[in-house]
Order: structure tokens, then sequence, then C-alpha cells
């Protein structure tokens, strides 16, 4: 192996960490905005994290396997399937967007559970009280765009990350 070999494992490493990073720093803002902002997710919002849920263990393994100079293709790969993960969440974005600003249709039984509480007691006068969002209803515009088309321009960030460290070095 040369120097200038290892030296792409290591960057690699670190840019498939960062990418980890930055999927755990999106998903950890929704995460925020629900249990600090007490903005209750509906159905697709909770659908979109799953891609961020999966992509940040894939990103880390990436990591490692740079870390452990295992072949690039084993690394690659999995640079590649998380930015197919990132290009998955941004679909469902898209989607959640149009269904959000009425371009088509959405689930039928979209409505989200999150926020009810497991105490008996209050079981009732919970579910009196919180009315589960509607995935056509925006909880949130910030410029002009919802969580989920904030999510779109994140996923597609992190998708084209993903692919340009997988295949960085690849024309030479």
């Amino acid at each position: 192996m040369t120097e200038q070999t290892a030296h792409q494992g290591a960057g690699m490493a670190l840019q498939a960490f960062v990418l980890a990073l930055a999927m755990a720093a999106v998903v950890g803002t929704a995460l925020g905005f629900e249990h600090i902002g007490g903005y209750i997710p509906c159905a697709l919002c909770l659908e979109q994290r799953t891609p961020y849920y999966v992509g940040i263990p894939v990103m880390l393994a990436a990591a490692i396997s740079a870390m452990l100079k295992a072949p690039p293709l084993i690394t690659r790969t999995l640079l590649v399937a998380g930015g197919g993960l990132m290009l998955y969440g941004a679909g469902l974005g898209v989607y959640h967007a149009g269904v959000e600003w009425s371009w088509w249709e959405g689930p039928a039984d979209c409505a989200g559970a999150a926020g009810l509480t497991t105490d008996a007691g209050n079981l009732l006068a919970d579910l009196n009280a919180i009315k589960p969002p509607a995935c056509n209803e925006a909880a949130l515009r910030v410029l002009g765009l919802s969580f989920a088309g904030w999510n779109v321009i994140a996923s597609v960030t992190l998708a084209a990350g993903c692919l340009r460290v997988a295949f960085a070095g690849r024309a030479r």
C-alpha cells in the first residue's frame, strides 16, 4: 500500500464519520423539534427518519472499514448504500411535501399517535386533548419550506456527499 493510498483511506474514514455526524444532526434536529419544541410528527414524518436511523450505522461501518484498511470496494459499497438511503429519504420528503402542498393525496390513514401518554389515568383525557397531526398539514414552515421540504434538501446534500466520497479518485 502506498502512502497516497493510506492517506486516501484515512480521508475516506474521516469523511464517512462526518457524514454519520451530519445524519445524526439532521435526525437529532427532528427529535429536538419533537421532544423539546413539542411538534408531534405525523406518520410520514416518522417514516422519513428511517433512512437516517439506518444510514448512521452504515456510515460508521464505512468509516471503520476505511480505518481498518478493508478492501476499498467494501467502503465504497457502504458509502453508495448510504447515498441510496439518503436518496430514498429525499423521495419520501418530496412525497410528503407534495401531500402538504395538495399536489397529490397522502395515505388515507396518515395521522400520528406520538405524544400520547402511557399513564392509564390520563389516557382518555389525552385522547380527547391531543389531535394527531395530519400528513397534509405542515406543522411549521421556515423560509417557505416545511420539515419535509428541509428534509429533501438535507437528504440530497447528504446523498451527494456519500456518493462524492464513494467515487472520489475513481476517475484516475
